[in-house]
């Protein structure tokens, strides 16, 4: 059962789990010349939703499946050959130290809404932490997640108030379901994408 100390660490069993124990060493990346076709395939090859894209074990950004199918849903005829992985990537990306124990992951991902961390060690990638890895060690630390999901659903109702007014039925941009859609940030979704985001 893990403890939870005043200075925010969690203890597993009374000794203290670092990021660099837990995380997976062999995590799928590409080079951010590879294309979006040759993403996906490595997705599926690797059984993985991400791909961490980097040069020389540098961190240039993360790519997701969700990226991949919102490009295939905006432009209708695309050719995944032709579209870099790099140029719908996130680049913006945060990070943590193999040194760093599982709180310091939950607080940065719960103030980053990711589910996932490339983990650097002087620059260099090492490895990647998912949620998964963390729950696997004590799945009650799901409660200390829980304000993840309601930091990300209070983000999306703020995009809302900002998007503009219902448009009449159609497809979603997204799932391609037909249904009521809002146009959110330039795409129309219906109510299941929009909870979503």
């Amino acid at each position: 059962m893990a403890l939870k100390l005043s200075n925010n660490q969690i203890i597993h069993n009374k000794v203290r789990v670092a990021i660099g124990d837990l995380m997976t060493r062999n995590f799928a990346a590409i080079n951010p010349e590879d294309n979006l076709h040759k993403a996906s395939k490595e997705m599926i090859k690797e059984k993985v939703n991400s791909l961490l894209i980097t040069k020389d074990r540098k961190l240039i950004g993360i790519i997701t499946a969700r990226d991949v199918l919102w490009a295939i849903t905006k432009k209708g005829n695309l050719d995944l050959k032709k579209i870099k992985a790099i140029e719908i990537a996130t680049k913006k990306v945060a990070v943590i130290k193999p040194s760093a124990d599982i709180s310091q992951a939950i607080n940065k991902m719960k103030q980053y809404g990711f589910r996932r961390l490339p983990v650097l060690s002087k620059g260099n990638v090492v490895g990647m932490i998912t949620l998964k890895d963390i729950l696997k060690v004590d799945p009650t630390l799901y409660s200390q997640l829980g304000e993840l999901s309601s930091i990300k659903e209070e983000f999306a109702k703020l995009k809302k108030i900002k998007s503009s007014e219902w448009e009449q039925e159609g497809l979603c941009e997204e799932c391609d379901s037909f249904s009521s859609l809002l146009k959110v940030d330039g795409r129309l979704l219906c109510l299941d994408c929009r909870n979503e985001l």
